[in-house]
């Protein structure tokens, strides 16, 4: 059943991923746009240039804003990292008194090992 669970959430957070992918390559390509912009207005020494970087700045912002969708396939991506680390986990967890049942646990610590 837990891995049922596992499986449903991680096909939900696919097709939310897969859903949103224009958003999240708009979302990078801005923010590389913005980068570059905030660079070269650093670099600049003029006060007119700067108030042009600021203002191109201001725009490629509002574009990258836009892009909000892109959050949710961020979102998507680690539920899908996370399903696929608790998929992938194996607990060997032995809860009882019995002896025998502790020597299987230690000697499966020393195999690993």
């Amino acid at each position: 059943m837990k891995k049922f669970g596992l499986l449903l959430a991680g096909g939900i957070a696919a097709l939310i991923l897969i859903s949103n992918i224009g958003p999240l390559i708009g979302l990078a390509v801005s923010m590389v746009v913005l980068y570059y912009i905030f660079k070269q207005f650093l670099k600049t020494d003029s006060t007119s240039k700067k108030i042009a970087w600021g203002i191109f700045g201001l725009f490629i912002l509002m574009a990258t804003a836009s892009n909000v969708p892109a959050i949710l396939a961020i979102a998507a991506a680690y539920v899908l990292y996370l399903v696929y680390k608790k998929w992938n986990d194996e607990k060997n967890t032995y809860k009882s008194d019995d002896p025998f049942v502790n020597f299987e646990k230690q000697w499966d610590e020393l195999k690993k090992n």
